[in-house]
């Protein structure tokens, strides 16, 4: 019976935030985000200003809320690799699947281009996903959190997607990135000695 009734008030829960959700994207998506406020969500959900503070401890979090799922699956992709797959190239599968999917008519994706402070949010969102991630990473390693090998990875995964849908091309970008990562700078013009600069000035 105790289960029965733990499953009932997570299924609310879970209702309620979906309410949230959806009323606060119908809500920005008609009127801006800067001209919605947190009360008229709450009452277009039908409950309390409280409740929705329950779930989403911002006004901009209301739009990202898949964040804990996102970070759950970045941690998973590291962990559920693959027998002998690399850390890196899950990663990097991960990443080319999942940040460059969006496409460009998403509500979401026009609302966050649209919103200076849900840009704003979205890059510290996903920052935050660093610790978690350099976790995952030294678990996987047998490094210590802490060592800049693993703190490294992380902030330059997170940081490949942001500069790959600046390319034509996302997933190429990410994977070319990754490459990158892998081989070192050694394989790349700015490693070598000679200065290049003016030699097509005659």
């Amino acid at each position: 019976m105790a289960e029965t009734t733990t499953g009932r008030r997570e299924r609310k829960k879970a209702q309620t935030r979906q309410a949230l959700a959806d009323a606060a994207m119908r809500l920005f998506t008609e009127r801006g985000f800067d001209n919605v406020g947190v009360r008229e969500v709450a009452e277009a959900a039908d409950v309390s200003l409280s409740t929705l503070f329950k779930h989403f401890p911002s006004k901009e979090a209301l739009v990202f809320d898949l964040d804990a799922d996102i970070e759950s699956a970045l941690i998973a992709a590291v962990r559920d690799r693959a027998p002998g797959q690399p850390v890196l190239h899950a990663l990097r599968d991960h990443l080319m699947q999942t940040r460059t999917a969006v496409p460009t008519d998403n509500p979401t994706f026009r609302l966050v281009e649209a919103t200076p402070a849900l840009q704003d949010y979205a890059r510290r969102m996903w920052s935050r996903h660093e610790k978690a991630l350099a976790a995952a990473l030294a678990e996987a390693t047998g490094l210590p959190p802490d060592d800049l090998t693993v703190t490294g990875l992380a902030r330059f995964a997170l940081e490949a997607p942001t500069l790959a849908r600046t390319t034509a091309d996302p997933p190429r970008a990410i994977h070319d990135l990754f490459v990158l990562l892998e081989r070192g700078w050694a394989s790349t013009p700015l490693a070598h000695g000679e200065d290049r600069r003016g030699e097509d000035d005659g």
